[in-house]
């Protein structure tokens, strides 16, 4: 009977950490998080889960309230990536550390928010059918490599010093890669908008 009793209970805390596990990959997590630390909370998570499954028993109904809905958290999405609000941006956006290394970057001239125009520039003198200028042309694209290489160098030691002293208890992976991708975006063209001006430390 020991031994039924036994291999009973061990199913029983198999399962349940089945169902724990499965819970957890539900849920969404933020990129900044620590592994194994889901966000939102469970409770957040599920009552927002039970909102969207709330039905009116009517499909079409359920399908209109459904697209009324997406098309609201895309209006506040849209907004928020114009002004910074927090609340409504998209979560790879979210949180200070984010928030820092956009100030950070748009504080600063980058080389490689010029790299399209000048790519584009660059392209026009190639094709000129005169091998001077297409040599001037050539020497050109391997001077902008150099400087957005260097130029991203220097930006990532300083980041991350900075991202250190400013948020040594906060998690920032991905954030060197975050403000990286930004400086390859024209200053007008950045999502979340810059809320800093240019040589304004946040």
């Amino acid at each position: 009977m020991g031994f039924v009793f036994g291999s009973r209970s061990s199913k029983e805390e198999k399962a349940a950490a089945t169902d724990k596990v499965s819970a957890d990959l539900s849920q969404p997590r933020d990129p900044q998080a620590p592994k194994g630390r889901p966000t939102p909370k469970r409770a957040v998570a599920q009552s927002q889960r039970k909102a969207v499954v709330a039905s009116t028993g009517n499909r079409k109904e359920d399908a209109k309230r459904a697209r009324e809905r997406r098309r609201t958290e895309m209006a506040k999405q849209r907004e928020a990536l114009a002004n910074g609000d927090e609340r409504y941006l998209p979560t790879r956006d979210k949180g200070p550390v984010r928030r820092f290394v956009r100030d950070y970057v748009d504080s600063r001239y980058s080389v490689a928010e010029m790299f399209l125009p000048l790519a584009v520039i660059i392209l026009v003198l190639s094709m000129v059918r005169q091998p001077a200028i297409q040599s001037i042309a050539l020497m050109l694209w391997l001077g902008v490599i150099a400087l957005i290489l260097l130029d991203s160098i220097v930006l990532v030691f300083r980041l991350r010093k900075s991202l250190v002293e400013r948020f040594p208890n906060e998690p920032r992976r991905g954030a060197i890669a975050y403000g990286l991708m930004r400086t390859l975006q024209m200053r007008r063209l950045r999502l979340p908008k810059p809320q800093v001006k240019r040589g304004e430390r946040p």
